[in-house]
């Protein structure tokens, strides 16, 4: 090794040690709080009027300021907020990014308390394309259950391409800056939306996340509008005394195999599950999507997946989750006979797809694939008719839970499992699930 290189390797050597003392380099003010994941959404590409379902978003923001409510799991001392542009293609500038509390539950728009968020130490930042953006750490106490107020003005005009489609909860947008007001005024936008708002994490030592991936029956798609009332949200009522967040990664219209209204599971699992801090251990409930789109309006020339693609695809969740140390429940698919008989998407349901389901359901609970099961089509199916939804769960299209459906899959969970599979260390195995 010659004189320049050793010189340069002492400064590197040097430099590191000097970062390592310093609390602003190298993340060092994460060193003494721990954060955990505590809500999400997932983000989705906006699709254009054509499809079934509108979009409901403005196709353009400009000089407008979007406020969103959201309900987090688990409180917590400090917070950071994750936003994302995933799927655009263009920058988003935004500015004066502040986090509310609300006066009330009842007024959720009407807040008590606003505090900026900035971005490296600015109020104003810039949102990559295909990437998201963390906030800088803001010590705000949090409660548990609790709502939240994101507010963020848009100065330039923007194409949003970067949303979640059914947030479940009804946001606005106003014209001008009106980040910093207690009450929007003007002219209101209203959308059941998500725009690029994608994770809240709170401080909270010694706290877990239990991850959900599914379909729109874990997004909540006949939940009740401002209620939260999916079953992750009852399910987050029952895991807070263990310190457990309940992060919904939910999509409605989305597949295990193939992108559907969102991108197929394995191809987001990492960004949407894996890569959250806090996540121990994840629930999949995935693949009537895959089956029932065949022959619909959705996927009208395709053809069923095989059992063997359906088992690989989950095997593949299995593995990827077990890899980064996650341990994985799977989840039986709910009975579906006679959905959305009556809508466009007629052919949804068919004796053979409905055998394909208790095929696969068969496998979820028998081959040892996952680390525990639930099963949920014995929770919410008639016993009268097992293939059909318990009318005293159904939404009415005999395929998606109502709010007592979705109160039903939450506390038909054995929460030992959850609890013990969270405190699972997982070793990384080769599972063949055969």
């Amino acid at each position: 090794m010659n004189k320049n290189v050793n010189i340069n390797l002492s400064r590197i050597i040097g430099a590191i040690i000097l970062s390592v003392n310093s609390p602003t380099l190298f993340g060092q003010e994460h060193l003494n709080t721990e954060f955990v994941t505590t809500w999400t959404a997932s983000p989705q590409a906006v699709w254009d009027d054509s499809f079934i379902f509108p979009p409901n978003i403005p196709k353009l923001l400009e000089d407008q300021t979007v406020r969103q409510a959201i309900k987090v799991s688990l409180g917590g001392d400090k917070i950071q907020i994750e936003l994302s542009n995933a799927h655009g293609d263009s920058a988003v500038n935004l500015r004066s990014v502040t986090v509310g509390i609300p006066i009330s539950s009842e007024h959720s728009y009407a807040l008590n308390k606003i505090v900026n968020v900035t971005f490296d130490g600015k109020q104003s930042a810039t949102i990559l394309p295909g990437s998201s953006l963390l906030s800088d750490e803001l010590t705000l106490a949090v409660d548990d259950l609790s709502e939240l107020v994101i507010s963020f003005y848009i100065p330039d005009r923007v194409k949003v391409e970067t949303f979640h489609w059914d947030g479940r909860q009804t946001n606005y947008i106003a014209s001008g800056n009106q980040a910093q007001s207690q009450n929007l005024s003007g002219e209101l936008y209203e959308t059941t939306a998500r725009l690029f708002v994608s994770g809240i994490y709170v401080g909270r030592q010694g706290a877990t996340t239990l991850a959900v991936i599914g379909d729109s029956i874990t997004d909540g798609a006949t939940a009740s509008l401002n209620k939260n009332a999916r079953w992750t949200d009852f399910l987050a009522k029952r895991l807070k005394p263990l310190d457990m967040a309940v992060i919904n990664a939910g999509i409605s219209g989305a597949r295990l195999l193939s992108d559907g209204m969102g991108s197929n599971a394995i191809s987001r699992l990492q960004r949407d599950v894996l890569s959250k801090p806090g996540v121990s251990s994840l629930i999949v409930l995935l693949g009537i999507n895959d089956i029932s789109w065949p022959g619909t309006l959705f996927a009208p020339d395709q053809e069923l997946p095989d059992i063997e693609q359906l088992k690989a695809g989950l095997i593949q969740l299995v593995r990827q989750a077990h890899l980064q140390g996650v341990s994985v429940i799977g989840a039986t698919l709910p009975p579906f006979e006679g959905a959305l008989q009556d809508t466009p998407i007629k052919h949804y349901y068919s004796d053979a797809k409905n055998q394909l389901r208790l095929t696969l359901n068969d496998w979820i609970k028998n081959s040892l694939a996952f680390d525990e099961v639930i099963d949920f089509d014995s929770i919410l199916r008639d016993p009268k008719d097992v293939n059909r939804i318990n009318p005293a769960y159904d939404s009415g299209d005999h395929l998606h839970p109502g709010d007592a459906g979705n109160k039903a899959m939450a506390y038909g969970i054995e929460i030992k499992k959850l609890n013990d599979t969270s405190q699972k260390k997982v070793k990384y195995q080769t599972k063949r699930g055969n």
